[in-house]
């Protein structure tokens, strides 16, 4: 499990320059400082992990629940709550600001978020199925998935078959990329390639668990 995380904010895409004068294709995460709210541990929570929050909200627009969750822990409400899995939360307290510089250029790290909606998709384009034949006798199902099951046993599709339905807008995880840069001063994190989300996305960044 990851050691060390932080919530960013997608801001697009744009290209840097190595120091061998190549392109390098980057996505810009704007990496407010973070403060813990929460640290739960295995003796307490069943599991460890620390709750941040960023930016600052109005105290009269918060929920009572949300109003006493920060006045417990003593932290300026912020605009959102996002709980972060680690495998260790000893060096983390309540209060506590993390900010970009945890991590470093040219550390490798996961990154987590929401990709985007692109609405209902036929099989080819949802799974990448080649599609039937073009010739041969094909009559109109070119872009058709095929058989779906069996006839009298078992009378019915399996649950989990490759049909068309609604693609994306679902968690995904991108593994193994390269931090090009960590700018606290500027909150800016520039991550080599593109990462799950649309514009203006919540992505959690943390230290890669598998390594390349």
């Amino acid at each position: 499990m990851a050691t060390k995380a932080i919530v960013g904010e997608k801001v697009g895409m744009t290209q840097v320059w190595d120091d061998e004068n190549r392109i390098v294709p980057v996505t810009v995460l704007r990496v407010s400082p973070c403060r813990v709210v929460q640290v739960k541990t295995p003796d307490t929570d069943g599991y460890s992990a620390i709750q941040v929050t960023q930016g600052v909200k109005d105290a009269g627009k918060l929920t009572m629940p949300e109003a006493g969750h920060f006045d417990k822990a003593g932290v300026e409400p912020g605009t959102r709550l996002v709980e972060l899995r680690l495998d260790d939360v000893s060096e983390f307290t309540v209060g506590q600001e993390i900010s970009a510089e945890i991590l470093e250029q040219g550390e490798l790290v996961d990154v987590t978020a929401v990709s985007r909606g692109k609405g209902f998709a036929g099989a080819m384009k949802r799974h990448g199925f080649g599609g039937a034949p073009a010739s041969h006798g094909a009559h109109r199902v070119h872009r058709k998935p095929g058989s779906v099951g069996q006839c009298a046993t078992p009378s019915r599709v399996f649950k989990g078959k490759k049909l068309p339905g609604r693609m994306g807008n679902d968690k995904v995880t991108t593994l193994n990329l390269e931090v090009v840069k960590s700018d606290p001063e500027a909150q800016v994190l520039l991550i080599k390639g593109s990462v799950p989300g649309a514009r203006g996305a919540t992505v959690i960044v943390r230290n890669a668990v598998k390594g390349a």
